[in-house]
């Protein structure tokens, strides 16, 4: 199976969007799964449920809500341009923020639920025995959650790989720029014979996902033997 370079130009934007919007997400997510995990404070539900919104509206409607907060003339987007010259309409960055904004509730899940596993009786412990909060929680909360960060990671990655609807929504389909795999899938069978490069894109996106799973899997079970839980 040989890929044009067209092709090959939608796969390698595709790994730079994911790879990156799951960088970008990592610290928040850990701080909001913290958060929804650890605190109690007034209008928690109200602040699960925004951190949520992503993952039950259409995503069209994501990508519509990115369009006038963030385009060149939205309700952000117009200061990012006309003080810093900064504007994510038709780019890479911008596709970044759209599957950056659609997987993180998914990674924030993941999170939460890795710290939910963690026996608060430990970070006691170590709080007794003269940690602060953050060192408990960097010395104790944050490597005994290194499996439920990693399966965040993987699920941010493997959203991000398969984002269309914000996307297409917010930053268009351009190629070079935006036209990750989904989108020149999209392109693809839009095309008078386009049904092969539909079906080498969907193939290389089969792979991706396979292969992702199974670094996931390794990494995690290296991570449960170094922690003993193996």
């Amino acid at each position: 199976m040989l890929l044009t370079p067209e092709e090959w130009t939608a796969v390698a934007l595709s790994l730079k969007v994911a790879f990156w919007s799951t960088i970008w997400n990592m610290p928040p997510a850990i701080l909001v799964g913290w958060i929804l995990s650890r605190t109690e404070f007034p209008g928690k539900g109200v602040f699960d449920g925004l951190v949520h919104l992503p993952l039950v509206l259409p995503k069209v409607v994501v990508g519509y809500v990115l369009l006038i907060t963030l385009g060149t003339r939205g309700y952000l987007g117009q200061y990012l341009y006309g003080w810093f010259g900064l504007s994510l309409m038709f780019t890479t960055a911008g596709a970044t923020v759209a599957a950056a904004v659609v997987s993180f509730p998914l990674t924030v899940n993941a999170i939460r639920l890795a710290i939910d596993g963690v026996d608060k009786g430990i970070e006691t412990a170590a709080r007794t025995l003269g940690a602060s909060k953050i060192d408990a929680f960097f010395t104790v909360t944050l490597p005994l959650m290194l499996p439920g960060i990693l399966s965040g990671a993987l699920i941010s990655l493997a959203s991000a790989l398969g984002e269309f609807g914000a996307t297409i929504t917010f930053v268009s389909n351009v190629e070079g720029q935006t036209r990750t795999i989904p989108l020149a899938i999209y392109s693809a069978t839009h095309m008078p014979d386009g049904d092969a490069m539909a079906l080498r894109l969907t193939i290389v996106s089969v792979i991706l996902a396979l292969g992702a799973l199974v670094l996931a899997e390794m990494a995690d079970r290296r991570i449960k033997i170094a922690l003993g839980r193996v």
